[in-house]
């Protein structure tokens, strides 16, 4: 009797064993699943390239890591991306760096006026400065990628022809960037970015400072009559993907490897996407009757050093903090220069 039991035992055993080992390695692992806050709309290409970096990390995981995308604000308000994301309100936010003023300062550089020529371009600067400097700004979230929108100029609603008649005039931009419009001479008048249509074609502006997506983006090639191509003014959108930090500890060494290196990848696919849509906006605001002005070099480079003082106080606020601001300055001019 006792030998039959054993039997019986041993034979349970075996085939509830060879059940479990038959599980998929998935099933067995509870999936992580996250939700990703984006500012875009939902049929906004971003958020689309978002949603195709959820199902590559998927892909990558084995289905360990899922990601959700929630799109326009829906998770968390833009200017409360970064604390909520450190918080663990939202498990991957997406937003502009600009975002959390005076949180990131070292990070600054990326929004000065370098001279980007393309969102590609201030892409991989913005990686390459990262993974260089790795600031300590970023310590309590987990950075997926940076990227950004270039070349930012001026939009003006009257037809102008040289950067020179921007003197006086009123121009939307943002805080971080309004020293660029008082620099040449112009009146900058800081409101959301949803302010801007209205403004314009209300006649409360004059003008805006904005990267060349906007045009199309927020239909503002429809309210303008001039884009002043001058690259002594041109900055960075600059913007974040971050992960909260105890989300992404709690990922296996080797699923992060994969994610990094998705990352990498995905930081050069956002800044080709910048690219195009830029060509897009540039094709949209010429059938609304748009005139792109190119200046000339010496209109250029006089730009450039009324640019100056803004890179100045950049590195002198840095200074300040014990940040090397004049080595991250120089990092981003030396990129820029060899990445053309």
């Amino acid at each position: 009797m006792k030998k039959r039991s054993f039997f019986v035992l041993l034979v349970f055993v075996t085939v509830f064993l060879f059940f479990l080992t038959s599980i998929p390695a998935q099933a067995q692992e509870k999936a992580m699943k996250l939700r990703l806050s984006s500012m875009w709309p939902a049929q906004h290409p971003l958020t689309k390239l978002f949603a195709d970096w959820g199902k590559d990390v998927e892909k990558a995981t084995n289905g360990r890591v899922t990601i959700t995308v929630f799109a326009a604000n829906t998770l968390s308000p833009p200017m409360q991306v970064y604390d909520n994301t450190a918080k663990g309100v939202v498990d991957i936010g997406t937003t502009l760096l600009a975002y959390s003023p005076g949180r990131l300062p070292l990070s600054e550089v990326l929004q000065q006026p370098l001279g980007y020529k393309s969102g590609y371009q201030g892409s991989t600067a913005a990686w390459a400065y990262y993974k260089k400097f790795k600031p300590k700004e970023f310590d309590d979230v987990q950075v997926m990628f940076l990227h950004g929108a270039a070349p930012g100029f001026i939009f003006t609603k009257k037809a102008v022809k040289s950067t020179n008649e921007v003197k006086g005039l009123r121009i939307r931009a943002n805080a971080e960037n309004a020293d660029i419009v008082k620099n040449l001479g112009a009146s900058p008048v800081t409101m959301p970015v949803t302010e801007a249509y209205d403004s314009l074609s209300r006649g409360v502006v004059d003008g805006t400072l904005f990267p060349l997506e906007a045009l199309q983006g927020f239909k503002i090639g429809e309210v303008v009559k001039t884009v002043i191509e001058n690259y002594g003014v041109s900055y960075l959108t600059s913007q974040y993907c971050i992960m909260n930090k105890a989300k992404w500890n709690a990922i296996s060494p080797a699923d992060q490897k994969a994610i990094e290196k998705l990352n990498d990848e995905y930081n050069e696919k956002f800044g080709k996407k910048w690219d195009e849509l830029d060509a897009k906006a540039v094709e949209f605001a010429k059938s609304k009757g748009v005139t792109f002005v190119k200046v000339s070099k010496e209109d250029e480079a006089l730009t450039a050093q009324k640019m100056k003082p803004i890179l100045d106080g950049y590195v002198k606020m840095t200074k300040a903090k014990g940040l090397p601001g004049d080595e991250a300055l120089k990092f981003i001019q030396d990129y820029l220069k060899t990445h053309q």
